[in-house]
Order: structure tokens, then C-alpha cells, then sequence
């Protein structure tokens, strides 16, 4: 049975991105010459999901803590679920030591699949760490009908074009391989389910509030402040157990009869010709950084866990992890 297969192809996925290709033309900078102009860390989504969060925490602790003295600064690029910027890095930035991005599980996702298939991926990077994991939630507004899981199900298998789900990423993407894999496992065709793709996390909320969505798939660490506010209802998460705080008392999927996991991870990315310098250079402040109380604070405060790879164990990870999208995607009839 596939699902049998995905719950540990789940788990993998909470692993973390590491560092592909680290020599260059341009290898002879060294570590102690960069960084020479301020540096732009780009969210490839909209203003508050998960990587427009990750890349502001990043770039507050790096310079709060001075271990990087140029400013960053964090720019927004939404599009096709960060397919369009991934485009622009990929090959207008390509040995533009001073622009980093964050990316997660979407990176290895748009460029496995068939429809809105990105023609770059991981390969077309320099991944420079990981640094933290998350799940996924299943989401409605806090009057919705639907009070668990297996309601929601019940209502896609009753009408499938009767219920949307909305998320922060293209078709094909996480948000949507998180909200339609409880009902692959309830034995839902996964393309009859009515999904609507909007850029970035923040923008699938406010679908959600305005009566646009049904049901949102997003990660759980940004939705904490709308339950938190009263505004929405988590049915259930994606890990392994339950979380803490705010969704302590949310069930995971398991417990909702769906027997499956998805993790996301989150990590940093030079682009593909970084300079060895500048590789050696994030390489030694991602790892101080992961070790400071600042840091661990913004842990705490977006409700993410720490995993810390680095670039080397993050490649390997991102080599193995293309298969297992591939599979993914292949069971889900999504695959290029």
C-alpha cells in the first residue's frame, strides 16, 4: 500500500536542505574579504508565511547578534509558489555572492512536477544549511461546519467540487500535497479535491477569513497567532505527535484515523556559482547563529523546531529527498 510508503517518505521530508556545488570561478575570494556590499536574503512568497517569517528571523538574529555586520535586508518575490523567483535566481543571480534565499520541501516539489513544473531546482543552488522543521495544518474559520478532519473528508467524498481547499502554493506544491494527502489515504481520488492556490501563506488566511476558502492546508508555526486570536480552528496537524502551545490540544492525523506525517523543513541557499568564501563564510555564521539565545528565541516565538544541517549533509539530504518527491508526486499522478 502506498501510504505505507509515505509515512517514512513523510518523515524524511523533516530532514534538512544542505550545500550542493561550493567551488566556482570566482573561488578565490576568501572568507575574510566577504562580505563586500549589504546583503538581500528574498522570501519568494508574500508577506507571512512560513519563508517570509524564517528569512526575517534569519536576517534579525544574524545582525542583532553582529556575527554579520552588513545589513540584510529581506525582500518579498512572490509567484507560482516561489517558482517564479527561483527562475530569477537561478539564472540572473547565479554568481551573485550577496543574494541568499530561504526555500523548504517546494524547491524539489515544483521541479518534479507536471503541471506549473519549474525547470529549476536544488541542483540549480548552493544550499547552505537547514535550520528548522515544521507541519503541516489542516485549517478552518473558527464558525466553520466542519468541527474535525474526518468531516471535512466526509464532505469532499459526498461532493468534491462542494468544499474548497485553499493554500499558500501552487497546484502541486506543499500546501496542497499537505491538504490532499488525508484524502489520498481516505481513499479520495486526490484531483477530484477542489484546490485554490494563492502566494504565499498570509494571502491563504485571509481566503480563509473572507468566506474565499473552505479549508486551508499551511504550516502550523504561522497559523499559531490566529487561533491564538480566535479566528481560526486547527483540525488537525501533520507530525508525529502533538505540538505545544497554541495547538496542544490538536490532534495529529494519526489520531484523526489519516495514517500518514509530513514535515517541512526550512533552509538557506547561495546561488549556484557561490565563491568558496562566501560558502565558507555562511557556513561558519548559519552554524554560530543556530547556537546563540537570540536565535533560540525566535525558535520559540514562531513555534519551530531547530534541525541544523550543514551544506554537506543538506546536499546529501536534498539528493535522497528528489527521489522521494518523485515517488510522491508519481502515486499522486502529478509527476513531470
Amino acid at each position: 500500500m502506498w501510504m505505507k510508503k509515505f509515512a517514512p517518505i513523510a518523515l524524511v521530508a523533516t530532514l534538512t536542505l544542505g550545500l550542493a556545488a561550493c567551488s566556482s570561478d570566482d573561488g578565490g575570494v576568501k572568507a575574510s574579504e566577504y562580505p563586500k556590499n549589504n546583503i538581500t536574503l528574498v522570501a519568494p512568497s508574500g508577506a507571512g508565511g512560513g519563508w517570509d517569517l524564517t528569512a526575517r528571523a534569519i536576517a534579525k538574529t544574524l545582525n542583532d547578534t553582529k556575527l554579520v555586520e552588513k545589513p540584510i535586508t529581506v525582500e518579498n518575490k512572490p509567484g507560482g509558489g516561489g517558482a517564479v523567483y527561483m527562475a530569477e535566481f537561478a539564472t540572473k543571480e547565479v554568481k551573485n555572492d550577496h543574494v541568499l534565499m530561504v526555500k523548504s520541501p517546494p524547491i524539489l516539489i515544483n521541479n518534479n512536477k507536471a503541471e506549473g513544473n519549474s525547470p529549476y531546482g536544488y541542483k540549480d543552488t548552493t544550499p547552505l544549511a537547514q535550520l528548522t522543521r515544521d507541519y503541516g495544518a489542516i485549517v478552518v474559520k473558527n464558525d466553520s461546519k466542519f468541527e474535525s478532519l474526518q468531516d471535512v473528508l466526509d464532505a469532499i467524498k459526498a461532493d468534491p467540487k462542494a468544499v474548497t481547499l485553499a493554500g499558500g502554493s501552487a497546484p502541486g506544491s506543499m500546501d496542497h500535497l499537505v491538504g490532499v494527502l488525508p484524502a489520498h489515504e481516505a481513499g479520495i481520488d486526490p484531483k477530484s479535491v477542489k484546490y485554490v492556490p494563492y502566494d504565499g501563506g498570509g494571502e491563504a488566511v485571509a481566503a480563509l477569513l473572507g468566506g474565499n476558502a473552505d479549508v486551508i492546508a499551511t504550516d502550523a508555526s504561522t497559523i499559531a497567532t490566529y487561533v491564538k486570536s480566535g479566528d481560526v480552528r486547527v483540525l488537525a496537524v501533520s507530525s508525529s505527535e502533538r505540538l505545544e502551545g497554541e495547538l496542544a490540544e490538536v490532534p495529529t492525523f494519526k489520531e484523526s484515523g489519516i495514517d500518514a506525517e509530513f514535515t517541512i523543513w526550512r533552509g538557506i541557499f547561495g546561488p549556484k556559482e557561490m565563491s568558496e568564501g562566501a560558502v565558507t563564510y555562511w557556513s561558519e555564521k548559519l552554524e554560530k547563529m543556530t547556537e546563540t539565545d537570540e536565535w533560540k528565541a525566535e525558535l520559540e516565538r514562531n513555534g519551530w523546531a531547530s534541525e541544523y544541517r550543514n551544506s554537506e549533509d543538506f546536499t546529501a539530504y536534498l539528493e535522497e529527498q528528489d527521489e522521494v518527491i518523485v515517488e510522491l508526486l508519481t502515486a499522486l499522478g502529478m509527476q513531470k
